[in-house]
């Protein structure tokens, strides 16, 4: 990634969750390398489908679309306190398992959803 381009994050606004977790990668993104875009907002730009944006998390790194846990690998990787982590993400066996973890979070997401608002 070089410094002209930001990786670009969409990610869902409306969700007292989401809103947490972002502000703190906002506050750890010290150099301005990420690029959030709240995808439940009627005029962000969404290069999919709005419902499919919100459903996931999903980020743009290097002209490349990810979701789920490769999307907050890539951002930990713009974040040099997280990058560590994010590198980590990259060996297929923690892909795996940030993978599975995310899914499981989904499954739990709407209650934490409720708890938070």
């Amino acid at each position: 990634m070089t410094e002209a381009e930001p990786l670009t994050v969409w990610h869902d606004g409306a969700c007292p969750l989401c809103q947490r977790e972002i502000a703190l990668m906002r506050r750890l993104d010290r150099a301005g390398r990420i690029r959030f875009i709240d995808a439940a907002k009627g005029d962000a730009s969404c290069p999919l489908d709005r419902a499919v944006l919100l459903s996931r998390f999903h980020a743009q790194e290097n002209g490349v679309m990810l979701s789920g846990a490769a999307a907050f690998a890539a951002m930990w990787r713009a974040i040099p306190l997280l990058r560590p982590l994010g590198l980590l993400a990259r060996l297929p066996v923690f892909a795996a398992l940030f993978e599975r973890a995310y899914l499981a979070f989904l499954k739990v997401r709407p209650q934490l959803q409720r708890l938070l608002a």
